[in-house]
């Protein structure tokens, strides 16, 4: 592996930043251009070509600006490693570990943009397969982008046949190997579910328990978790991560669709209680009487001036 300091080829390691199943990414310094980028070393080396050129090959058939992006793959001293766009800022995980939740507005943009990326991928036929917050980062400027294609698959058939996710944010289908599209957009839901409410749906440190848990599909809705949170945008939740196929959204065009009437319902229906509550303010306050003497007062008496008696 990597050492700080060291030159590979034109690229000057300066920092690792961060490890996985399936690789270790480091930051990188092309020394001929002055430019960072971020360089991913599979932890399997020993594969023959095709396997390891197979991420970096669905990488360079996308692109997207919600997705990072492929610079190049390169073999040096008998090393295989991708060159990646370098997304200055932090993974999802990482803002989600220390702010817990986020309001329905950040975690909804952040939603949107990440759909985005998926919906891009998967009209390239490509099934990402590990949609988690570890493999979502966003940049300083707010920008959300998808990373990690290490377990995505091209379907050529009809669905995924190995059994590969991050348990928490498997839709059922996932745990018996026969991940499709709308498998992503499950995983895509429980993070909704967990920037919203701070909490996953299901959690147990015990996998086949999670299965089981996941299978039934019993979670408390993210609004009784959040009082802040729209019907609406619980109910969306609630169907991107429905047990049933055929319950669930099936692309991710029709939930970035629902997520957008449902955010315009919400606004328009806050503008509308705005709206009341200017009119409201200006309605001239009724005259009343004294609820002791039952002498006439002004509207805005608090105390009657006959008898003193509080209103």
């Amino acid at each position: 592996m990597f050492l700080l300091g060291q030159t590979v080829g034109k690229y000057q390691i300066l920092a690792n930043l961060g490890s996985g199943g399936f690789g270790t990414v480091f930051l990188a310094r092309d020394t001929w251009i002055d430019k960072k980028f971020a360089i991913k070393v599979p932890h399997r080396q020993s594969g023959d070509a095709e396997d390891l050129l197979q991420e970096p090959r669905l990488l360079a058939a996308l692109d997207h600006q919600n997705i990072v992006g492929i610079v190049t793959a390169e073999k040096v001293d008998g090393v295989f490693f991708i060159v990646m766009e370098y997304v200055k800022g932090e993974s999802l995980e990482a803002a989600l570990d220390r702010e817990k939740s986020f309001d329905v507005p950040r975690a909804l943009n952040y939603t949107v943009q990440a759909l985005k990326g998926v919906e891009h991928a998967h009209g390239a036929n490509i099934l990402h397969r590990d949609l988690r917050p570890a493999n979502v980062l966003v940049s300083e400027s707010g920008v959300v982008k998808v990373a990690d294609f290490g377990t995505s698959r091209l379907m050529d058939k009809m669905h995924a046949t190995t059994v590969i996710g991050s348990p928490p944010y498997m839709a059922p289908e996932q745990f018996a190997g026969r991940a499709v599209l709308a498998s992503d957009i499950y995983s895509v839901g429980v993070m909704l579910y967990q920037m919203l409410t701070g909490t996953l749906p299901y959690f147990s440190p015990n996998p086949a328990q999670i299965e089981r848990m996941v299978a039934q599909g019993r979670c408390t809705p993210p609004r009784l978790r959040n009082q802040q949170i729209p019907r609406e945008i619980s109910d969306i939740v609630m169907k991107a991560m429905a047990p049933e196929l055929a319950d669930r959204y099936q692309r991710a065009s029709e939930l970035l669709e629902d997520l957008a009437t449902a955010t315009d319902i919400d606004h328009k229906a806050t503008e509308l209680e705005d709206i009341r509550k200017r009119l409201k303010a200006r309605e001239a306050p009724k005259s009343g009487f004294c609820w002791h003497c039952r002498k006439p007062l002004h509207a805005r008496s608090r105390t009657c001036p006959f008898c003193g008696e509080a209103q």
